[in-house]
């Protein structure tokens, strides 16, 4: 038996997706889709769920930073199927390790919100009835604690 798939506009993708109808467009044009865009009979995109799935990936790597050229590899890579997961695995653990530096760059950046969120917590509430601890944050190497944690 065939498996059905689902027609689904481009405004339905996109209500589904998060993505405007620009967008989808644009990443059709870009050829960040595994499969062709398909056109019904009036010439309008037919998407598929599968193409929601993929869409869901691409917003994903998007999300977390994958530039356009990586994510159109990544797609080319999908798309010419069975064979180059070697090279699959290297642009993934490539992006990997940026995503992880980019955690490791924010903590760092939320410890020193919430160090400076305590101090005005402090400053505000100098009877300590709300319950909040002020620490300093660790200074990113090559600068000093101090100079971080009095500036403004």
């Amino acid at each position: 038996m065939a498996e059905v798939t689902a027609s689904l506009s481009i405004g339905q993708v996109a209500e589904r997706t998060g993505l405007s109808v620009h967008a989808l467009r644009f990443y059709e044009h870009e050829g960040l889709f595994v499969n062709p865009v398909r056109r019904g009979p009036g010439g309008r995109r037919v998407y598929g769920e599968d193409d929601v799935d993929w869409l869901t990936v691409c917003i994903i790597l998007r999300a977390s930073g994958m530039p356009l050229p990586a994510l159109r590899r990544y797609a080319d890579l999908v798309r010419q199927g069975v064979g180059n997961e070697e090279e699959r695995l290297t642009l993934l653990r490539e992006h990997q390790a940026y995503v992880t530096t980019q955690i490791g760059k924010l903590t760092e950046c939320l410890d020193l919100i919430r160090f400076k969120v305590g101090v005005y917590e402090d400053i505000l509430d100098p009877d300590g009835v709300g319950e909040h601890q002020c620490h300093a944050p660790v200074a990113p190497a090559g600068e000093e604690r101090s100079s971080m944690a009095s500036a403004g």
